[in-house]
C-alpha cells in the first residue's frame, strides 16, 4: 500500500515540476477522480453518503495530494462527490466549486482553470467523459461500478499539447 502512495506521489511530483517559473505558469493540470465508495443499502437513494471505506479513500486522496500544489477543487453537487473532495479542500484551505456534469469543459471552465492545478471529483460515467473532452478524443470508457481507485491526470501546455495518465490509488 505504501509503495502505491510513493509511486503516485512520484508521478504527481514529476508532472508538477516546472523547468522554470514561466513553464509552471503556462501549464494546466487536471486531476480527475470518481467519488469514493458510497452507501448502497438503499437503491432508491440517488444521493447517498460515503461509507467508512469511502471516507478513508477520500482521506487517502488528500494525503496523496498533500505535497501537490492544488489551486482549485470542483465537484458535482452530490453528497458523495463533495465528501470525497472535502478532505483535500480542508487540507488545502480551498472551497469546493460545483460543476454540472452535463456541461463539461466549457469556455468558462477552461478560462477559470487555465494555468492552475485542479482536482475534479465526478462519477463512474462523467469522469472518463470529462477526461475525454479535455483530451478531445474518446480514450477512456466508463468506470466499473465497483472501481473507486482511478486517478486520471491530464496536463495541457501553453501550446495545447496534452499528456495524460491513469493511475490507481
Amino acid at each position: 500500500m505504501k509503495s502505491t502512495y510513493i509511486l503516485i506521489l512520484f508521478f504527481l511530483s514529476f508532472l508538477s515540476l516546472p523547468t522554470n517559473a514561466l513553464a509552471q505558469q503556462n501549464k494546466t493540470t487536471y486531476i480527475f477522480v470518481r467519488h469514493a465508495e458510497k452507501v448502497t443499502s438503499d437503491p432508491k437513494n440517488r444521493d447517498p453518503k460515503l461509507t467508512v471505506q469511502g471516507k478513508d479513500r477520500a482521506n487517502r486522496l488528500a494525503y496523496i495530494l498533500k505535497d501537490m500544489p492544488v489551486d482549485q477543487i470542483y465537484s458535482t453537487n452530490y453528497i458523495r462527490t463533495k465528501e470525497t473532495a472535502k478532505p483535500t479542500a480542508v487540507s488545502k484551505n480551498l472551497e469546493i466549486s460545483l460543476y454540472d456534469p452535463r456541461d463539461l469543459y466549457n469556455k468558462e471552465f477552461i478560462k477559470k482553470t487555465k494555468n492552475h492545478t485542479v482536482l475534479i471529483v465526478g462519477h463512474s460515467n462523467t469522469t472518463p467523459t470529462f477526461v475525454n473532452k479535455v483530451l478531445n478524443t474518446k480514450k477512456y470508457n466508463s468506470i466499473d461500478e465497483k472501481d473507486y481507485g482511478n486517478l486520471f491526470i491530464v496536463t495541457i501546455t501553453e501550446n495545447n499539447q496534452t499528456n495524460d495518465m491513469l493511475l490507481h490509488y
